[in-house]
């Protein structure tokens, strides 16, 4: 194969402001919503994903606000968990949304119901239900047996010890846990059943969680130690 190099007969300048991520928005969101103090965002992607999760977060008692017509936002958190302890979710096809919220509304003390589009509602969340419930978590599968819509409902929540999350499905599982598990204030371990998929997404997790205030500590990519008395706080 040969190839001919063309020079360029001018020079480009100037500057380039990439897009931002859906995983990344929807996670500085939630972290930023949960925290003590006042988050400043810029630069979210405003996607469905996105709007999804800004209009669960307003459903359920957190004050954003927009900065104009800009892609800055103001995250007011709530320092723990959801005051709203009542709430019904519609949460279209954002599973960015769906799993994460799952896991810290099981874990905030109230009864929520969460549903989406015909297609959310194939997409497979038993193995992170099944991690909640082994927590405690009082979560009934409305339709078909771990998929969504859910029926999330108070329940006595037993933190600590190790809980076991299958990690070749979706690292999304992983991700909800390790989010919520500080709202629960105790020392938790998590070991990861199965090869983990997707490990860049779970580093970014973490780094996040960090930035919030939350160190977790990490064993390989097989076991992660949510720290007891931690908080997330703005950063």
């Amino acid at each position: 194969m040969e190839f001919l190099d063309l020079p360029p007969m001018l020079g480009a300048a100037g500057t380039v402001r990439l897009p931002g991520s859906k995983s990344i928005s929807n996670r500085v969101l939630l972290l930023a919503a949960l925290a003590e103090g006042e988050t400043e965002i810029r630069d979210l992607l405003l996607s469905d994903d996105v709007e999804r999760m800004l209009d669960a977060l307003q459903t359920l008692g957190v004050c954003w606000e927009r900065n104009g017509d800009s892609l800055d936002y103001r995250v007011r958190g709530v320092g723990g968990p959801f005051p709203v302890k009542h709430a019904e979710l519609f949460l279209g096809n954002a599973g960015t949304a769906f799993r994460p919220l799952t896991a810290a509304l099981a874990l905030s003390g109230g009864e929520y119901r969460l549903s989406g589009v015909p297609r959310m509602h194939e997409r497979p969340i038993g193995d992170l239900v099944d991690a909640l419930r082994a927590l405690g978590a009082d979560i009934r599968c409305t339709a078909n047996e771990g998929y969504p819509p859910l029926h999330l409902r108070p329940a006595s929540i037993r933190p600590g010890g190790v809980v076991r999350v299958r990690g070749d499905v979706s690292s999304q599982f992983l991700t909800a846990l390790l989010m919520a598990l500080p709202l629960t204030g105790v020392e938790t371990t998590v070991e990861v059943v199965g090869e983990l998929i997707s490990k860049p997404y779970i580093r970014i997790t973490l780094e996040l969680m960090a930035r919030f205030g939350v160190q977790v500590e990490q064993h390989g990519w097989e076991r992660f130690v949510v720290p007891g008395g931690a908080r997330y706080r703005s950063p």
